[in-house]
Parts: structure tokens; C-alpha cells; sequence
């Protein structure tokens, strides 16, 4: 035990009392968000989001105006730069054997879709950017391992601050360079991190493979995480596709809007894409998916039936809080902005079928369907819905990456494999624009008193 470890727990009943004043001395009561008309989480009370800003990276449809001029839910839309995920997906599937991720973030960052030549040239730069600083491994990776991969690629990305010869520069030239460059990089950390832990904390032998230069994002994370570094074109494909899927979601999801945030107050490119992956590093953002598979292995642990009432009985006591992590919640279920239907999870779902197939795992793929089918009525009998309730991308993407065999410690990161593609275009359109730094404002709502001297405080 260190010095500091023993000081942490002499002053540990210390801190805890005073965790009990920071507490009691920060609760607002809930009244007065309506009171003030305060929109909690910017968004109001159908879920809407507050209105605050304007983007055209991508566009989110969750509802439609009737006849009467009102609104009224409808199955998702998600367009990334005015194009239908479904027809973008759809496009790569036709055209056969093409990743379609690079690609995605070709038109993301710069707004319309790449001729042959463009991709093939934008491929070549991300390539030769998928490598990182002379001994940054050894250097930055290894030292210190810990085991939340989120934490290792946070410190790595603000590590490579000091790599940069011009770090603070912001002209859309040089932002635009060095998010290419974290777009190629996200990968090698992640997987490099993962398996550093993985040696470290469960005596794993440790490999650290060169990622190849002919291989797509999605082929490489397979290379570099596998010990054999196999994989078939079936799996590559289902990883592209969840790459793609979770590329980009609107400017007002949490982590995007951070990267808005962040970027308006002028900060460099590395200190921004660490604060964004900070957000998603929050369960209540990027963790959704663990949350479903550890649910899952929790039903199948207590039951014996799978009949629809006993999955039915299950999901009623996971919202009675009365199972699983007794959150009340069934994850995987309802979303923030979409109702009847996420088309993500949609697209995903069509491809995860085929993947259990091969897999040989189609009565579990069956479990998740099920639960997609029973959940909504359980929950609209059960809450106040004032939208539709349907399965996100989380609920099938964490069965994706079990069947992938990625490892859960990689889930999160991953996703911020894909969403850095999100996260640079909405930080070069939010330099392009030169907007005001963004400060929401905050109604006081604590009673002015005087000052007292030291001696009179009791």
C-alpha cells in the first residue's frame, strides 16, 4: 500500500461525511424545473429535443404533421447528408464485396458521395495515417494499463497532443488533418489497449500486430484483435455495417453536441474528441449495448420457459425493479428520439439473422426477437408513453459483437471507432460556421445571505 492509499483511507469517513453536505447543499427541488419552465436534458416533455443549433451533417425523423397540423409519430428516418441510411446500406450490399465505412465517412466529412477516384484516395490517406508515433505502444499504451478501455483511448488521443507540431492550430486545414488522422488511429489504440490489458490484468500473452494497408477499418480491428488474425467476409461485412450505423447521429445526441460545445470555445482538436469520448463513455450514452447482453444472460439464467408469458413475467419485474440491476429499465427498449422504429436497428437486424446462421446461434437470435416483439406492450401498459417504444441499435449491436467475439471491454470503444467520424464532421462544421461560444443559461434559484466571520459560524 502507498503513501497516498493509506492518507486516501485515513480521510475516507471524512469524505464521506462531506459527500452527505455536497449532496443536501446541491439538490434543487423537482418543482421548480417546472416552475421556471426549465426543459430537463433539453428536451421536453414528449422527449423532443430544445432547438439549439442547425446542422447538416446528418437529419433524424421520428414524427410527421397530419392533416390537422399535428404532430404524430412515424417509422425512424436517418439520413446521413440528405441520403437514407437504408439506400446508402443498401448501395454497398449491391455493389458486393465494399466496405462501406469509409466510404460513410467520406460523405460525412465532406458531403456528398466519392467517385472511384475520391474513395480510392481517401482509403490511401487513412492508411497511411493508421500508425502511431515511434514507440507510443511501449511508451503510452503500456504504461499505467488500465482496465476501462474508454479511459486508455481518451489518455492516448490527449497524449498525441504532444506528438503534433501544431496542435493548437484550428484553420479547417489542419483540424481536418489531424481528424483523419484520429479517424485511422481510433483502431490500433482500442485494440492495442485492450490487448495490453488483457496481458496485464489476466496474463494473456501479449501480440501487437501492424494493422495491413489493404485491409478496410472493419477488417483490421478483426486482424489486429484476433490472435490468428482470421476472419471470414461475413463477419468484416456485420462489423462494417455496425460501423456505419453508429458513424453519426444528429448534432444534439450527447457526445456530438459535447464536440459542438467544446469546439465553439476555440480548444484544439484533442482536447475536444476527449470530452466527446468522456460522453459516451457514460453509460447512459455509449453503454447501452453491454447493459442488453448482460440482461439477456441474466433471463437466461432465471428461466427455464421462454414461453411469451414467462418472458413477459420477466420483462414486468425488470421494470417493477424487482431483476437484473433493478434499474427499472429493459434495455435496448424505446429511444430518445425515435418511436415507432430505429431504422438502424432495422438494417442491423437483417444482417444479424444471417450472421446466427453461420454462427449456429439462431435460437438465441430468436430470444432477442421475442423480447422485441413483447417488450413495447409491457412497457406501455406499464409507464406513461407519450411516444411509441420500440428496440435502438443497442439492443441487437451488443448480440453482433458477441458473435463477432469482441470482447465486452471493446463495446463502447467501437462505437467511438465509428462516431469520431460524427464528432470530426460536427467540429469542422462548427469551426466553419464561427459561431459564438455556446453558454445556455441557468436560473439561480439559492437565497442571497451576508457574509459571516469565521468566529460567529457555527
Amino acid at each position: 500500500m502507498t503513501e497516498f492509499d493509506i492518507f486516501k483511507n485515513l480521510v475516507q469517513d471524512t469524505i464521506d461525511r462531506l459527500a452527505v453536505l455536497a449532496k443536501e447543499s446541491t439538490y434543487i427541488k423537482s418543482e421548480y424545473y417546472d416552475l421556471y419552465d426549465v426543459k430537463r436534458g433539453l428536451r421536453d416533455i414528449n422527449g423532443k429535443g430544445v432547438l439549439t443549433g442547425l446542422t447538416e451533417i446528418s437529419d433524424i425523423i421520428s414524427s410527421v404533421k397530419d392533416d390537422e397540423g399535428k404532430s404524430v409519430p412515424c417509422e425512424g428516418q436517418l439520413f446521413y447528408r440528405g441520403i437514407h441510411i437504408k439506400e446508402l446500406v443498401g448501395g454497398f450490399a449491391e455493389s458486393g464485396k465494399r466496405y462501406g465505412f469509409e466510404e460513410s465517412a467520406y460523405l460525412l466529412l465532406f458531403g456528398a458521395l466519392p467517385t472511384q477516384s475520391q474513395l480510392d484516395e481517401f482509403v490511401d490517406i487513412l492508411s497511411g495515417f493508421r500508425r502511431l508515433p515511434s514507440s507510443f505502444v511501449r511508451d503510452i499504451i503500456m504504461k499505467a494499463p488500465t482496465s476501462d478501455m474508454m479511459i486508455s483511448l481518451s489518455r492516448s488521443v490527449l497524449t498525441l497532443y504532444s506528438y503534433d507540431n501544431a496542435p493548437d492550430d484550428i484553420t479547417i486545414t489542419n483540424v481536418l488533418r489531424q481528424c483523419l488522422q484520429l479517424i485511422a488511429q481510433f483502431p490500433l489504440i482500442a485494440v492495442y489497449g485492450y490487448n495490453v490489458y488483457k496481458h496485464y490484468f489476466d496474463t494473456d500473452c501479449l501480440f501487437i500486430r501492424k494493422p495491413k494497408a489493404d485491409y478496410s477499418t472493419a477488417e483490421n480491428i478483426l486482424y489486429l484483435l484476433r490472435e490468428d488474425g482470421k476472419f471470414s467476409a461475413l463477419e468484416a461485412e456485420l462489423l462494417d455495417i455496425c460501423l456505419v450505423l453508429h458513424a453519426e447521429h444528429g448534432g444534439g445526441n450527447n457526445s456530438s453536441f459535447t464536440t459542438h460545445v467544446v469546439s465553439s470555445s476555440g480548444t484544439d482538436t484533442y482536447s475536444s474528441m476527449a470530452a466527446s469520448l468522456g460522453s459516451l463513455k457514460g453509460p447512459r450514452h455509449g453503454g447501452a449495448n453491454i447493459k442488453v447482453v448482460k440482461m439477456i444472460e441474466d433471463m437466461k439464467d432465471n428461466l427455464t420457459d421462454f414461453s411469451d408469458d414467462s418472458v413477459k413475467n420477466y420483462l414486468e419485474r425488470l421494470l417493477n425493479k424487482d431483476g437484473f440491476d433493478h434499474s427499472g429499465l429493459i434495455y435496448g427498449m424505446g429511444h430518445a428520439v425515435y418511436s415507432l422504429s430505429d431504422p438502424r436497428a432495422d438494417l442491423l437486424k437483417s444482417y444479424v439473422r444471417e450472421l446466427a446462421k453461420e454462427k449456429n446461434v439462431q435460437g438465441e437470435f430468436e430470444i432477442y426477437e421475442q423480447i422485441e416483439k413483447l417488450a413495447p406492450a409491457v412497457i406501455s401498459k406499464k409507464r406513461n408513453i407519450y411516444k411509441g417504444v420500440s428496440c435502438n441499435i443497442d439492443f441487437y449491436s451488443g448480440f453482433v459483437y458477441n458473435l463477432l467475439g469482441l470482447p465486452v471491454e471493446l463495446f463502447t470503444p467501437i462505437f467511438a471507432v465509428s462516431r469520431v467520424v460524427g464528432w470530426s464532421a460536427h467540429r469542422i462544421e462548427e469551426l466553419s460556421n464561427n459561431g459564438k461560444i455556446i453558454r445556455p443559461g441557468y436560473n439561480a434559484v439559492c437565497e442571497h445571505t451576508d457574509y459571516v466571520p469565521i468566529e460567529d459560524r457555527k
